[in-house]
């Protein structure tokens, strides 16, 4: 992205408050030409030069483009509880974390969270799961996550988040001399439990969270960690449940076996739940994807995406308030 080669940068600049009902209004927007529906968007070449430096070459809006003389920017926005967000492995997992922030934070009327987005996936995650032993190049990839990072500083961030379980796993790494706040998924799930206050379903035990994912360890390790932190006891699914249950479930609904991956899945998570955890965190794309919304197992489980969600809208909504007193 720094190699001054050309890139795209979608930034939201306005978006008008959306009110009334909600699936109404989705159905509406599913039948509008414009892609972009409620959130108007607008686009910018961007190219950046040997010190990492964006320069703003042309400006598109709508069908037409405006010319514009190249000079340099200091930043494409000036909200002081603008997001940055650094897309996931799939760009429908990133899609489906800006719909949640962009209705959850306007559906009382506001304006929705401002936002810059940088995504360009490193791993190709999005149609099949990840093994930890596919993922290749470690140090390439983080360093291309941080130059994310700091593309989204730049672009006038004031917060950063990751939507993705595997590239959580490397936080830290990318992270790194970050001076925004930078919120990690699992922080998010575990503070969220741990305000819930949930009780042990065994006496004497401690509160036992489970653990679904396609990805082996690299997209369990950000949660094990921070619940543990917290004082949970973790629960993963064992090799057989791995090897028979959870990874043909995945397979089966990348087949289009809809009802045989549904039947898969319900074994996986009551498999957790005969072992008294109160929550199965489901940490990937296509485990939340596969149960119907009725499904009441879905009352036992849990989406880390939304928990980010919540904790970016509630730290862009104090953020924006500071401002205003200043």
């Amino acid at each position: 992205m720094f190699d001054g080669g050309l890139t795209m940068s979608f930034h939201k600049v306005n978006c008008p408050p959306v009110v009334g009902n909600l699936s109404k209004i989705r159905s509406q927007c599913r039948t509008r030409p414009n892609p972009c529906f409620a959130v108007q968007m607008s686009s910018t070449l961007v190219q950046t030069d040997e010190n990492g430096d964006f320069y703003e070459s042309k400006k598109i809006s709508g069908s037409s483009s405006t010319e514009l003389k190249s000079q340099p920017q200091n930043s494409l926005l000036s909200q002081a509880n603008t997001v940055g967000i650094i897309g996931g492995v799939s760009v429908l997992s990133t899609l489906i974390f800006l719909e949640k922030l962009v209705w959850w934070s306007s559906r009382n009327g506001e304006e929705c969270v401002p936002f810059v987005v940088c995504s360009e996936p490193a791993l190709d995650g999005g149609r099949r799961p990840v093994h930890s032993s596919e993922v290749n190049d470690e140090h390439i990839i983080i360093q291309n996550l941080r130059q994310k990072r700091i593309f989204l500083e730049k672009s006038g961030a004031r917060c950063i988040v990751m939507p993705c379980h595997i590239s959580n796993a490397w936080h830290d790494e990318i992270s790194e001399s970050c001076s925004l706040p930078f919120f990690h998924i699992g922080d998010c799930v575990a503070r969220e439990l741990k305000e819930a206050k949930l009780k042990p379903l065994d006496a004497g035990s401690s509160v036992r969270i489970g653990v679904l994912s396609t990805c082996e360890t690299i997209a369990v390790a950000p949660y094990q960690q921070k619940l543990q932190n917290q004082g949970f006891e973790v629960v993963l699914p064992d090799k057989e449940t791995m090897e028979h249950i959870l990874m043909p479930a995945a397979e089966s609904w990348n087949q289009r076996d809809i009802e045989g991956a549904r039947n898969l899945l319900r074994i996986a998570i009551q498999v957790l739940l005969i072992r008294a955890v109160n929550i199965v965190i489901l940490a990937s794309d296509v485990l939340q994807n596969i149960l119907p919304r009725e499904d009441p197992l879905l009352k036992k489980c849990m989406d880390p995406m939304d928990a980010l969600a919540r904790t970016t809208i509630k730290w862009a909504k104090s953020a924006k308030k500071v401002r205003r007193k200043t």
